[in-house]
């Protein structure tokens, strides 16, 4: 397996890193609720796990 010959400078290495960005979450508004969350995500809205406007699962109540 080829390697390099010898070593490639910070300044070198810095310079193809630069198109590393971060990019910010696309959020939504849900149609249901009213709330805004992350888009493809599941959110929890009243104790109620919402996913594309659906209810997925609801939080059981505690037992004492």
């Amino acid at each position: 397996m080829p390697n390099p010959k010898r070593r490639h400078s910070q300044q070198r290495s810095a310079k193809r890193r630069t198109h590393y960005k971060a990019s910010e979450n696309t959020l939504t508004v849900d149609k249901t609720t009213g709330e805004t969350h992350v888009r493809h995500r599941a959110h929890v809205s009243e104790g109620k796990l919402y996913y594309k406007g659906q209810v997925v699962a609801e939080k059981a109540p505690l037992k004492a």
